[in-house]
């Protein structure tokens, strides 16, 4: 496969934020592939864009020319790909470019994009869905602007059936709105950036609400869930401590040390990701040494970047990692952290971003890396593309 043109342009996310569309022109065809946004970063993820997204838009049109040398025609031709561009543009065009290069590789060899990554793929991923938000992804209610310090608070189906996942998540998701507007005198049945809930409870309260809904609602359908959250600590954490609005209080790393284990206990949380601040990779070993059953979860920790993860694994920081391909940019760093984590024993999670597009190739990603979770939300036509794509995959298997 030769890429004849390469062509790049601002489209708006789930957000109505810029981000990056890029277009080749193949001798299989026209092919595009866009990448999603972050609103809680972390400090190692690199930049999206080199200088800035227009920038990276000329950047790539320059590139055309260097591409029509290039035989392109399997997955680990995307180092000739990276060799051309040569760190000249970010993590978000190189994701959206390397992935309209995956559609036409595989276009070209008559194969799904998955099968380009791994022919030999058979497990699904369990669905990992949002269904009620806080922190940068949600907005705030009252003079006090109340609500949930963490981030996310998820629900995850003891299902092998994507399809079922999907439906029992969205479900649920409709039990908690019933919930919500009886517990939360403040709640107007929006959603935030993630398409959850938004609601002015704090953190405990929100737990109370998803474990009643998991003991007891569910429970009755012999439907299994489990509850999982992402505190995105390192939004809220500064100077060893971390400052909490709802309500008003600081804790040291040991208070949430803590707290957290406390929360677990009796909420029986089984998935948490990012209970502490990004550099602090003593108290997620301590929480692991402490709750080897449960999933301690690294994003801002670990970054999709080798040597961040190289560091947990040489702490026994965590379990399981975030995998989002923006983060690094570049997909043949995604297969090397993937490969270090499965044989480090650590469960993969691919995720989607809080600005999403339409764009499904994270489902093909995923399914081809063998993730054993996939995390994008529940409902909203941004999120639903992926688990759709998923759907669809397992359907052709």
């Amino acid at each position: 496969m030769i890429i004849k043109s390469v062509d790049a342009k601002a489209i708006l996310d789930s957000r109505k934020e810029k981000t990056i569309q890029v277009a080749i022109k193949t001798n299989a065809g026209n092919f595009s592939a866009s990448a999603p946004n972050g609103k809680s970063v972390g400090k190692y993820e690199t930049n999206p864009y080199k200088k800035s997204l227009d920038e990276d838009i000329k950047a790539l049109k320059k590139f055309s020319d260097y591409f029509s040398k290039e035989i392109i025609e399997k997955f680990e031709d995307l180092r000739r790909i990276e060799d051309v561009v040569d760190r000249q543009i970010g993590a978000n065009s190189l994701f959206a470019l390397e992935s309209a290069v995956l559609k036409a590789i595989a276009k070209e060899k008559r194969k799904e994009v998955w099968q380009i990554i791994n022919p030999k793929a058979n497990k699904m991923s369990r669905l990992v869905g949002n269904v009620i938000g806080g922190g940068k992804h949600s907005k705030g209610y009252g003079e006090m602007n109340r609500k949930p310090d963490f981030q996310e608070f998820l629900l995850i189906p003891l299902s092998d059936s994507v399809l079922q996942s999907s439906n029992v998540n969205k479900d649920a998701k409709t039990d908690c709105l019933v919930i919500l507007k009886t517990v939360d005198d403040k709640f107007d049945g929006k959603k935030n950036d993630e398409n959850a809930w938004q609601t002015s409870l704090d953190d405990k309260r929100v737990l109370e609400v998803l474990k009643d809904l998991v003991d007891n609602t569910f429970d009755e359908r012999e439907l299994k869930l489990n509850i999982g959250v992402d505190l995105a600590s390192s939004g809220f954490s500064k100077r060893k401590k971390y400052h909490y609005q709802n309500p008003l209080l600081d804790r040291t790393a040991e208070e949430q040390l803590s707290y957290i284990e406390n929360l677990i206990k009796n909420f029986n949380i089984f998935y948490i990701e990012d209970p502490f601040n990004e550099e602090d990779f003593e108290s997620f070993a301590k929480l692991l040494k402490r709750f080897p059953k449960s999933l301690i979860v690294g994003d801002d920790l670990t970054a999709t970047n080798v040597k961040r993860l190289e560091r947990a694994i040489e702490k026994k920081a965590i379990n399981g990692i975030i995998i989002k391909p923006n983060q690094i940019g570049s997909l043949l760093e995604v297969k090397k952290v993937v490969e270090l984590a499965k044989k480090n024993g650590i469960k993969i999670i691919f995720s989607h971003r809080s600005g999403e597009t339409e764009e499904d190739i994270l489902a093909d990603l995923a399914f081809g890396f063998q993730a054993d979770f996939f995390k994008c939300g529940i409902d909203g036509k941004e999120r639903e593309a992926k688990i759709k794509r998923l759907i669809e995959i397992q359907k052709s298997l």
